[in-house]
């Protein structure tokens, strides 16, 4: 794989696919996606659209490709085991078959001395009891696999909500975590390509709101070089671990005691949608050049502070974000539904008090609790 790699294929045809290509496109790249339906985000962009309705969709988008790429971590791993057969796949099978599995995920962060809460995967109701006596209450139940904005979990705060817990999400796989007493939630972002070089954006704040994330203030607000260096590291073993190449994003817990790692995702991230308009080279660019041979690019913030807010449920009044400077409107064509993702604002602001005020003339785009 050399930068002459210029045929991009993407399983999945969402927003992520469409901002990856929206950025490789001045790099010279094609891309084609392999979707549900040319309705999707990023299907008008793929030269062409395959679908996953056609017997041949798949075949096509193999022999269009020079390398494949994939939008969630719950692509199946059959299925990139049987691509990179022939097409390489990045980030390849090991990091899709940790990162799509609870439990996978936090048992690597164990063998890489990553800090993570204590965890039981648990398969049935009894089992589920034997789990909270060894993790202890507090915790929060969730799915192994699949889950995403708040799905597929229960917080169990009293014993007496057990039965209630499996009932709701029980019946397969599960993983107790113990509760962590985090001050705020983090992500970082970091790029590695197939030389082993590796960059790292800065760690961000992430905001959620009813299992969603809302906004993400970048970099962190009072970020200090330990805390970022101490996540740099978490990242560099994973990503050597894992022969990463690609993006690859660690949500953290910031406690007293450190951090304290939660999960990973072998992807492009919303929690990064504000390096587009906020960082020298944005997260879609170096996920291009990573996947396709090329030298990464600078991950250095462009202004001192910025900020991503997500377009949920209603597009809203965009009229006003267009007329207010250093505010930058990302919408993804999608229609709209209740805590659906259709697009996000970003905001680049010489001080923390400049991007509080847009914040203030902003306020009918963030939660209301």
């Amino acid at each position: 794989m050399t930068s002459s790699t210029k045929k991009i294929g993407v399983l999945g045809a969402g927003q992520l696919g469409r901002m990856l290509a929206l950025s490789g496109a001045p790099l010279k790249k094609m891309f084609s996606f392999y979707g549900q339906s040319n309705q999707e985000p990023a299907a008008q962009l793929g030269h062409p659209f395959f679908s996953s309705q056609d017997a041949n969709g798949l075949a096509d988008l193999i022999d269009f490709a020079d390398v494949i790429t994939y939008e969630s971590e719950n692509t199946d791993v059959a299925l990139i085991r049987e691509i990179a057969k022939t097409t390489p796949v990045y980030p390849a099978e090991k990091s899709l078959y940790t990162a799509q599995h609870r439990g996978r995920e936090k048992a690597l962060f164990d063998q890489l001395d990553i800090p993570c809460a204590p965890y039981q995967i648990v398969d049935s109701l009894d089992s589920l009891k034997v789990a909270v006596e060894e993790v202890g209450l507090p915790a929060v139940l969730k799915t192994t696999t699949e889950g995403y904005d708040g799905k597929g979990q229960f917080v169990l705060k009293e014993a007496r909500q057990i039965e209630q817990a499996w009932s709701e999400i029980g019946g397969r796989e599960l993983v107790l975590e113990g509760f962590v007493n985090f001050q705020r939630e983090l992500s970082i972002i970091a790029v590695r390509n197939a030389n082993n070089e590796h960059v790292y954006y800065p760690l961000v704040q992430n905001v959620h709101h009813d299992g969603i994330l809302r906004y993400t203030i970048a970099p962190a607000r009072n970020l200090t070089e330990a805390i970022q260096k101490e996540a740099e590291a978490y990242m560099q073993r994973l990503l050597d671990e894992l022969d990463h190449v690609g993006v690859l994003t660690l949500e953290l817990f910031d406690t007293l005691d450190g951090l304290i790692a939660n999960e990973m995702a072998p992807r492009v991230h919303n929690s990064g949608h504000w390096t587009q308009d906020g960082a020298e080279t944005d997260q879609f660019e170096n996920h291009v050049r990573a996947i396709s041979g090329m030298p990464l690019g600078d991950t250095t913030a462009c202004q001192p502070i910025a900020a991503m807010i997500n377009i949920i449920g209603q597009v809203g009044d965009t009229e006003k974000v267009l007329e207010m400077p250093n505010v930058f409107l990302h919408l993804y064509d999608k229609e709209e539904r209740p805590n659906r993702k259709l697009g996000h604002i970003n905001i680049v602001a010489e001080t923390e008090e400049g991007l509080f005020d847009v914040f203030k003339k902003l306020a009918s785009f963030l939660p209301k609790s």
